[in-house]
């Protein structure tokens, strides 16, 4: 970037660091690494355009996707284990990321979409006040595992324009065993509250893709093989908190990794019928911007071995 009023970037936060609910509290500044097992050098898998999100992300042109390497959350099955537990991905200096990222910007994308970023606030803080100096006026997204601290939330809602945040579990025990935290659901619905607050729901909600999103909040929930109550309890909870109102898009790309079949645990593909349980209930309550996901063939999970090709296209309705 060559903006004159471009700014240091401010990475201070990492030297003690607090930017997800485990708090480790390491030195990521000194090459530390806490829950999440990155440093503060800043670890990127993918960048580039992404046409697989709902309609109002993707639109025609693609989602500019930044795939950050880590996580903070920690679920044992992670559909994106190459970089939540393998940690692939390239190291960018501060420098280096914005010139990506500016480029992707410049490619008729429709919007910014940083993936996995609680632990890389302080990075896409300081990307988002440049690229605004830079001119870049489309919307910055926030694709997350809805695993927060809120008020954090309260801050990055200054920056950010849509969050697409998971709402993974309703249940504390599942929680528990799947990442081991019990305090996923209370944390989770917590910070939903901030963002409809601050943000609204998904607008405009166009399903055709044609015009694409500007602002507001999208939930995502996958539903887990055997844990449809689990589902359940998630429709009725955000039901009573938000409405049905509220932009919802219920996916069925589970995939077993390894270490479900380790565990024997979630160790199969969701069935046709817990799905089609959890979408009629979705119905019952009345949820009038939902998405729903055609039968998975298996290209929702992303090889980032081959992350220099574009994403697949678009199959969410």
């Amino acid at each position: 970037m060559t903006t004159s009023g471009n700014l240091k970037p401010d990475f201070s936060e990492y030297k003690q660091c607090r930017l997800c609910p485990r708090e480790c509290a390491v030195n990521r500044l000194a090459g530390q690494k806490g829950f999440c097992g990155e440093s503060s050098d800043c670890c990127v898998a993918y960048c580039g355009a992404h046409f697989g999100e709902e309609p109002p992300i993707s639109g025609t042109s693609g989602s500019g996707t930044v795939f950050f390497s880590g996580c903070s959350c920690g679920c044992f099955f992670c559909q994106n284990a190459q970089l939540s537990k393998e940690h692939l991905g390239e190291i960018l200096n501060f420098a280096e990321l914005s010139e990506r990222v500016l480029a992707l910007a410049q490619s008729k994308v429709h919007n910014l979409n940083f993936v996995t970023p609680e632990h890389w606030w302080p990075h896409i803080r300081d990307l988002c006040r440049n690229l605004r100096a830079e001119g870049v006026d489309i919307p910055f997204l926030w694709n997350s595992s809805g695993f927060c601290r809120s008020e954090l939330l309260a801050e990055q809602c200054q920056s950010i324009d849509i969050f697409l945040p998971d709402f993974k579990y309703a249940d504390a025990s599942l929680a528990e065993r799947c990442m081991g935290r019990r305090d996923y659901p209370e944390l989770a619905l917590s910070g939903l509250r901030v963002l409809v607050e601050k943000k609204g729901f998904l607008r405009p909600f166009d399903t055709s893709g044609e015009i694409t999103a500007s602002q507001g909040v999208l939930v995502r929930h996958l539903v887990l093989p055997g844990e449809v109550e689990n589902s359940l309890s998630v429709l009725r909870q955000l039901y009573a908190e938000f409405g049905e109102g509220l932009p919802l898009s219920l996916m069925r790309q589970f995939t077993p990794m390894p270490e479900c079949e380790r565990r024997q645990f979630l160790n199969r593909k969701v069935r046709d019928e817990e799905y089609a349980e959890v979408c009629t209930l979705a119905a019952e309550l009345g949820f009038r911007r939902l998405f729903l996901q055609e039968e998975d063939d298996g290209s929702f999970l992303p090889d980032f071995q081959q992350r220099q090709q574009p994403f697949p296209g678009n199959r969410k309705k």
